[in-house]
């Protein structure tokens, strides 16, 4: 009797793990072989759109969140608003900075990308320790909107990022 593979199983076989990248120590987790499936693109794209259906935006955090995000809103017939890394947005923006696991950054909104009272779906590609997705937490709530719920391509559960983001809704479809 043969196990079939899950959903997850087939898909965790296109992230390609590489170690020491940005930085000594840390294990990259790259899906640009997952991108360039087309068949399996679609099925987190599947996926993503049953988890946050109900959600009023989607809001994706620059840059890999975008490459979920962009195609998401457009399935879901909703807005897409980025979150960019300091100094690349044009207009009156707010912004928060954070702590990484390598070091620290600061992201930024428009000021009037989401409305007030609008549920958010923010999607990005990995939860590791969970502040990139915190300080987002802060820049939707900041714009007066709330987190519909928060989800992830992979999360790293060794390193508690979910903890961090309690008590939003978190899904993740890869979990290491």
């Amino acid at each position: 009797m043969t196990d079939t593979p899950t959903l997850s199983d087939i898909l965790a076989r296109y992230i390609r793990a590489v170690p020491d990248f940005p930085e000594p120590g840390i294990m990259f987790r790259d899906i640009t072989p997952l991108l360039a499936e087309p068949d399996a693109f679609a099925r987190v794209l599947d996926w993503l759109t049953e988890s946050c259906e109900g959600a009023d935006a989607v809001v994706g955090v620059e840059s890999r969140g975008f490459i979920l995000g962009a195609p998401l809103a457009q399935r879901l017939a909703l807005p897409f608003v980025p979150i960019r890394k300091a100094g690349k947005l044009p207009a009156e923006k707010i912004a928060r900075s954070y702590d990484l696991e390598y070091g620290s950054a600061t992201i930024e909104m428009h000021a009037d990308a989401l409305a007030r009272g609008q549920r958010v779906a923010l999607v990005d590609d990995l939860l590791a320790t969970g502040g990139t997705a915190e300080a987002a937490i802060q820049l939707i709530l900041q714009a007066d909107a709330s987190i519909d719920r928060v989800a992830f391509l992979i999360e790293l559960q060794a390193l508690n990022g979910r903890e961090r983001l309690r008590p939003h809704t978190v899904d993740s479809m890869l979990v290491y």
